[in-house]
């Protein structure tokens, strides 16, 4: 599948609604980012008592509505919504019907791959704490990126995974860089997200979308390389075109683009709401309409039938 096409899977992880009025830009802010679940219960206890996330609301729906909104049939789900700091994540089991596990051989620069990264105060404690509770590692161990790259020089990363095998990240910004409130002393170790990272075929094309079309602002740019970019995603040879992005409220959207190795798989054709490795953004708009119009002229495809 050519990039063109793979990309606009990305739309499908988009559900757009009315937030205010008026607006500049056809998305006024990044609401939440949502990933399957296999089972919930499970879930929350990870989310809650591991990463100190604090449950928000938590529905089961069902009907004719959301099943053309996913393009699933016979769906029945259980949503629970989770905030921490200032910003939330959903996640959705699908009671009926179940889709398809995290395929064990993925990799980091996979096209389904995704992540957010959880800001945290301090590192070594962060990382001490998740092992006291047994997470599995996708990183070798948290790596302190180097100082000669003045874009990402001292930020200290690590991935690890969730039960369902979902890879999150754990970051923590030095003086001077990243977002003034991650600096904000508050007593907790779990401050919250600063943004959510995709694999992408092609920056270009992406941002003909995000930014062109969406009206998200890039923020910054860098070109990651090295022993430890190689050992944060465990893809020896990996170099990246990093490219941040923002709206006007919410976390941020990051492209990671793998300049080597350039063997990243596509998202698979056949992949639904209801499979484990999709993950979905949730993205505010007071243009609904109109931007459904733009999209449609575009020939974006959609999963929702209106």
């Amino acid at each position: 599948m050519s990039r063109a096409l793979a990309f606009t899977l990305v739309v499908w992880h988009i559900w757009a609604f009315v937030w205010a009025e008026h607006s500049s830009t056809p998305i006024t802010a990044v609401d939440s980012v949502g990933i399957t679940v296999h089972e919930m219960d499970r879930s929350l206890e990870f989310f809650t008592k591991v990463l100190t996330f604090e449950p928000v609301s938590d529905v089961e729906v069902w009907g004719s509505e959301y099943e053309h909104l996913q393009g699933l049939f016979g769906l029945r789900m259980r949503v629970v919504r989770l905030k921490l700091g200032d910003e939330f994540l959903e996640l959705t089991e699908y009671l009926t019907p179940k889709g398809n596990p995290i395929p064990v051989d993925s990799r980091s620069h996979d096209q389904w791959f995704q992540h957010v990264a959880i800001i945290v105060q301090d590192m070594d404690k962060a990382y001490q704490w998740l092992r006291q509770h047994q997470i599995r590692h996708v990183s070798t161990g948290p790596q302190l990126l180097p100082d000669w790259n003045p874009h990402a020089g001292g930020i200290q990363a690590f991935y690890f995974q969730d039960p369902d095998g979902h890879v999150l990240e754990i970051l923590q910004f030095p003086p001077g860089k990243g977002r003034p409130k991650w600096h904000t002393p508050t007593g907790k170790l779990f401050l919250g997200i600063d943004h959510t990272a995709i694999v992408v075929k092609d920056t270009e094309t992406s941002l003909g979308f995000f930014r062109d079309t969406l009206g998200l602002r890039v923020v910054g740019e860098s070109e990651n390389y090295g022993t430890e970019q190689e050992h944060l995603n465990q893809v020896f040879g990996a170099r990246l075109r990093i490219t941040a992005l923002r709206a006007e409220e919410g976390p941020g959207i990051e492209f990671l683009e793998y300049v080597s190795p350039t063997d990243g798989r596509p998202m698979p054709e056949s992949e639904r709401h209801n499979d484990l490795f999709h993950w979905h953004t949730r993205l505010v708009t007071t243009r609904l309409s109109s931007l459904t119009n733009q999209l449609r002229i575009k020939r974006t495809p959609f999963l929702s039938g209106g």
